[in-house]
């Protein structure tokens, strides 16, 4: 499978809003988007986008987006069944994200179950072409010039929820890799942007 075009690769951007890494092992999810790249590009006709309701209180802190409210996350799925979804969409496939090991550790706590192939970070392979900080997923938009494609195919959404960062992050991947010629294949993909499926810690350098 390695040998095959990385845009023939199953591959399957995803973003999670959450309460905040301080809570740790209470951390609770509230917003969830998961996008399958097909032929290099995020497919939106088969995205899956959801709140969830973490069936506790949702604190008020500066980093939760907006939106994200109690009132909000009261009639939205429970975890079990947003769990469901994600299996049904990330197991198998490689998992795509900016900084993703912070998604992944969130997931892998709440949803053990959900078990991707692998880990693709854009920002690793941003580091791989040696692209200078800030490496944060807006600041890399705006470099390349891409934030308003991404306006274009989430028109109702916004930069910190869910879909818009994951359909961020899956553009990216496509611009980053023209920037990289030894770029061809799945398993090149891999040897420039993956990081392990072990703990992940939050990359004090992203911002």
């Amino acid at each position: 499978m390695l040998d095959r075009p990385w845009t023939e690769a199953p591959l399957c951007a995803l973003d999670l809003e959450g309460t905040g890494a301080q809570d740790k092992d209470n951390e609770a999810i509230l917003e969830v988007a998961a996008v399958p790249i097909v032929d290099g590009s995020p497919d939106l006709s088969s995205a899956y986008e959801s709140l969830v309701n973490p069936g506790r209180t949702v604190p008020r802190r500066p980093w939760i987006s907006p939106g994200l409210t109690d009132e909000a996350l009261r009639e939205a799925p429970s975890p079990a069944q947003v769990g469901a979804e994600l299996e049904a969409r990330v197991n198998g496939r490689y998992m795509v994200g900016h900084n993703v090991s912070v998604d992944w550790k969130l997931v892998h706590l709440r949803h053990p179950s959900v078990r991707p192939a692998g880990l693709i970070d854009t920002l690793r392979l941003a580091r791989h072409l040696q692209i200078p900080a800030p490496r944060g997923l807006g600041a890399l938009l705006d470099r390349f010039e891409l934030r308003e494609q991404v306006d274009k195919s989430v028109p109702s959404g916004r930069p910190h929820r869910a879909l818009w960062d994951t359909v961020a992050a899956a553009v990216l991947l496509a611009r980053l890799v023209e920037d990289d010629p030894s770029v061809r294949t799945l398993g090149d993909l891999v040897s420039a942007a993956s990081v392990p499926l072990g703990p992940p810690e939050e990359d004090p350098t992203l911002f």
